[in-house]
């Protein structure tokens, strides 16, 4: 399969589809359900993998605790107005064992599925938590040594972040999974990584999901950096991700690590071996609605900014159909996936869905689609799916008044590709909530000779303009609030 450089990733929530497709089939679904017709249709769409959430086993020790938590029972039941318990199966990151859950079907049934991606060009991405796991996980009975101990004295000071686990000795006192600014979640137990076994242990684990799948997706991977680490627990440790990333990659050379991160530590993790990690401050900005930070933004180098994942929603952050309003939304999904770096898509995205799936629950509400926005995401997926933009030359561009005293141009963002054979796509987006004009500077000195047709490919709107005074002056633009072009430069 041929590498791509901008590639595209769809995360589907395992549980809540199997859950739809056992209402079809009149029986429990498992992965070997999930139809030929559905993974037809992301490779139809352009998709290069496909994050399934939730497929590892989980225990009945965090799922009593999700269905008897009140703060989440509120806010599984505002996502189901009809919640029953059954809904509720625990949260998919509280794993008993990396082995495929048995009412998925099991380990075979990923494999069978797995082979069927492969036939279509698709790649697939598991989870991996690294931070913590469930609190009947066997290594409490077997390896206690390899988790946070706690005390009275730390029960009494923090009973959020302890907890008491009966043992076959006795009760034993742990520290529930955190980081250094919340309470735990009481659902985990936290690993030790001032434990070198602990870490070989780990390794372990993600060594034998490596022979599952073709990439893994690192839920908080910067919490068990050294510093933040010492920064939570007082203990120090040393470095996991790069001997990690080193045995897994000497075993299967193109494995793939997407790195779930925050707090500025996207270059760190990048340059410990991850291929991607979330780009949450450019979503901050977009969703922001200031055009000036994001093209800040942008200037970073494309050695960082090919590695990071962009996304307006996944299954932590709110729906980007209830986060923006519709006309935002379009803009910032253009701003958001016509720039370089890996494009993350969410489960129920296209359509517009606008009630966030918490990840304990294995049930969607029914909501309607949104024809206007799937009609959108149709064209722009059918964009992403051109050699321009998945494996060509991105970089911004600048942007100047229209005319003097006129400071609406800085409400634009604008970027050109440009692919190995000459094809040209320019992308203008005016940020903002206002009408705004701007001349784009375009810096193809080959554009002087002769007309050139602008054609839209999400819109339909078709120009044609004289190459030289496109080359000298720019393009000039004139649009309202929120809007965005996506120009096909087509020599006349």
């Amino acid at each position: 399969m041929a590498q791509v450089r901008y590639p595209s990733l769809y995360q589907v929530n395992t549980r809540v589809w199997l859950t739809e497709l056992s209402r079809t089939l009149g029986r429990r679904a498992t992965l070997d359900d999930i139809p030929d017709s559905g993974l037809d249709q992301f490779s139809r769409q352009g998709f290069d993998w496909i994050w399934l959430l939730s497929v590892w086993q989980t225990g009945p020790a965090a799922q009593a605790i999700s269905r008897s938590n009140p703060q989440w029972r509120h806010e599984f039941s505002e996502t189901l107005s009809d919640l029953k318990d059954e809904d509720i199966a625990g949260s998919g990151f509280a794993i008993q064992g990396y082995t495929v859950h048995p009412d998925l079907g099991g380990d075979p049934a990923l494999a069978r599925l797995r082979q069927r991606m492969q036939k279509r060009g698709l790649k697939l991405m598991l989870d991996f938590v690294p931070n913590h796991l469930a609190p009947d996980h066997p290594w409490v009975e077997s390896h206690p040594e390899f988790f946070i101990a706690g005390t009275e004295s730390d029960l009494a000071r923090a009973p959020g972040n302890y907890f008491r686990v009966p043992t076959k000795t006795g009760s034993a006192l742990f520290a529930h999974g955190r980081d250094p600014y919340f309470d735990g979640w009481p659902d985990t137990i936290q690993l030790d990584y001032s434990n070198p076994e602990l870490q070989q242990a780990m390794i372990g684990e993600l060594r034998r999901i490596a022979g599952q799948c073709d990439g893994v997706r690192c839920d908080m991977a910067m919490l068990v950096l050294p510093e933040v680490f010492e920064r939570t627990w007082g203990l120090a440790s040393l470095p996991f991700w790069p001997q990690a990333i080193e045995q897994v990659r000497r075993q299967y050379p193109d494995f793939v690590l997407l790195a779930e991160v925050y707090w500025d530590f996207e270059w760190t993790l990048q340059q410990q071996g991850f291929d991607y990690c979330y780009d949450k401050r450019l979503y901050d900005r977009v969703r922001e609605g200031h055009a000036s930070s994001v093209r800040e933004h942008f200037l970073a180098g494309l050695d960082f900014q090919d590695r990071l994942a962009r996304f307006l929603e996944n299954h932590d952050e709110p729906r980007a159909a209830a986060a923006f309003a519709p006309a935002q939304h379009r803009a910032a999904a253009v701003v958001t996936f016509l720039s370089p770096g890996l494009r993350f898509f969410h489960q129920g995205q296209l359509e517009g869905r606008k009630k966030r799936i918490s990840p304990h629950l294995v049930r969607a509400p029914a909501e309607h689609t949104d024809p206007l926005l799937r009609e959108f995401y149709e064209r722009l997926l059918a964009v992403l799916r051109s050699d321009t933009v998945r494996n060509g030359t991105w970089q911004q561009l600048e942007c100047t008044a229209a005319w003097g005293g006129n400071k609406s141009f800085a409400n634009f963002i604008a970027s050109g590709w440009e692919a190995t054979d000459g094809q040209k796509l320019l992308v203008a987006v005016n940020h903002s909530p206002h009408p705004s004009q701007c001349y784009v500077r375009l810096p193809y000195d080959k554009m002087r000779l002769g007309k050139w047709r602008l054609r839209d490919r999400i819109g339909q709107e078709s120009y044609e303009r004289d190459g030289a005074d496109l080359a000298t002056n720019g393009l000039y633009l004139d649009v309202p609030a929120w809007h965005y072009h996506v120009f096909q430069l087509e020599r006349v």
